[in-house]
């Protein structure tokens, strides 16, 4: 006989998705209507849609983000000089229909950059990308943490410059004008359906004119929702420090900065 205290099995949940869907942002278990997406997730996708449109087309606000990075300064850490110079692309549709014109510096621009030349270790540049959003807000909290996570001595530092509608190639252009041994390009990438605001770092150790992709090491996906400032500052400033120690960047670099980590918690 069963006892007063027993209680009838809980039902199981109408939609076992809901859970997971806590974890992550990837779009799972979709409700459908028929052959369809429900009307709630069909407009939720046309949204993010359209924040990665709007995301690829604004435009930089050069003035407001010299003056963030301007005033990255604090105790035992001067404020750097920024120059906002511009890319060969003379508008968001050039830039987004010929990449070459983003890689190259307009003629003015080379002369700007040339009476800040100096025998430096490292050069930030930071452009818009393919998410002007991204490098506008992020941009610079990273570099903050980055020059926090760096050793107080032994580092000298460039000016800081805004390339608008720069590539990452760009930054080869500024770290060999400025005579940097390395750059590390803080960019907006190319927006995905649930990150519109993601930036990325592109580091590498005497840039040349032909310097590739596979000689650069990358972190992505740096934002509140991704990677946080003070892990990304640290991943730069450790792979930047491991740069200048062994003369190399890119497929002959790996990362371990993340086991690092753990090994001194």
């Amino acid at each position: 006989m069963s006892s007063g205290d027993d209680k009838p099995p809980a039902l199981p949940d109408a939609d076992p998705w809901t859970g997971l869907r806590r974890l992550t942002a990837a779009r799972i278990g979709l409700p459908r209507s028929g052959a369809s997406l429900a009307t709630a997730p069909l407009l939720a996708f046309q949204l993010a849609h359209a924040q990665a449109r709007d995301a690829v087309h604004a435009e930089l606000d050069m003035a407001r983000l010299t003056d963030d990075l301007g005033g990255l300064g604090g105790p035992g850490s001067p404020d750097l000089p920024v120059v906002a110079v511009e890319s060969a692309a003379h508008d968001k549709q050039t830039y987004l229909m010929r990449p070459d014109l983003g890689r190259c510096l307009t003629p003015s621009s080379e002369s700007m950059l040339a009476p800040h030349a100096g025998n430096y270790d490292l050069v930030f540049v930071v452009s818009d990308g393919l998410s002007a959003r991204a490098a506008q807000m992020h941009a610079a909290p990273v570099i903050a943490a980055a020059r926090a996570a760096l050793p107080r001595d032994g580092w000298s530092i460039a000016p800081v410059v805004i390339i608008r509608h720069g590539r990452v190639a760009a930054g080869d252009a500024v770290a060999r004008l400025l005579r940097a041994g390395c750059v590390a390009v803080l960019i907006g990438e190319r927006p995905g359906l649930s990150a519109p605001d993601s930036l990325g770092v592109y580091m590498t150790w005497q840039p040349e004119a032909q310097t590739s992709d596979a000689d650069r090491n990358c972190i992505s996906n740096i934002r509140p929702a991704g990677i946080g400032y003070a892990d990304a500052g640290h991943k730069l400033a450790h792979l930047l420090s491991a740069m200048r120690k062994r003369g190399v960047s890119g497929v002959s670099l790996k990362d371990d900065s993340e086991r690092l980590q753990i090994g001194s918690a």
